[in-house]
């Protein structure tokens, strides 16, 4: 009459991608703010999109993300071009930090996935801009990079993805470094 209940499943497996070292780049502004990047909707949720292909999400089962994606990619972006930009204080948006940022980050992913042919695949907008309205570029730009995979475990995705997101600090530290250093007004 008593029967067990056994459970429906497991608990996911939770990635993280990791920060990846990269080229310093001194000079510049002394702080650099990180906007909690946007990702598009069908890439923002916990399980990790595999692959979009033939007008369908493939999810990679029994994987997620360790926290919400855009957190885990401004974060790590944060902390990549931290490494890349010696002598500045680099912060994301949400860091509890009261210094005011002379520059700014802000990143739109419109793919964080593996692409059609299986490499993994970041795509979207980049903008980098001084915090005076009117003084210095608005730099923003597509960005497209992939990286070949060996396999299809979510660790090598992540890990290639990983990749990306330093290749993405890679082009910032360059666009921050072509920004005008102004001196800090209070």
């Amino acid at each position: 009459m008593a029967t067990g209940l056994t459970a429906c499943g497991s608990d996911p497996d939770l990635y993280s991608i990791a920060p990846v070292s990269g080229m310093a780049q001194p000079g510049g502004p002394v702080t650099v703010e990180i906007r909690t990047p946007v990702v598009t909707a069908s890439l923002d949720r916990d399980e990790i999109v595999r692959q979009d292909k033939d007008y369908k999400l493939n999810m990679a089962k029994g994987n997620a993300w360790s926290e919400p994606i855009g957190d885990m990619i401004g974060r790590v972006l944060t902390r990549d071009l931290a490494q890349r930009l010696p002598g500045s204080t680099v912060f994301a948006q949400n860091d509890a930090v009261s210094t005011k940022p002379q520059a700014f980050v802000e990143v739109t992913i419109t793919a964080f996935n593996a692409d059609q042919q299986g490499n993994a695949s970041l795509i979207g907008s980049l903008s980098v801009h001084g915090d005076k309205p009117g003084i210095g570029p608005n730099l923003t730009t597509p960005v497209q990079f992939e990286t070949r995979l060996d396999n299809k475990r979510a660790s090598t995705l992540v890990a290639g993805l990983s990749i990306l997101t330093g290749q993405l600090a890679d082009m910032a530290a360059q666009k921050i470094r072509s920004l005008p250093v102004l001196p800090i007004t209070p």
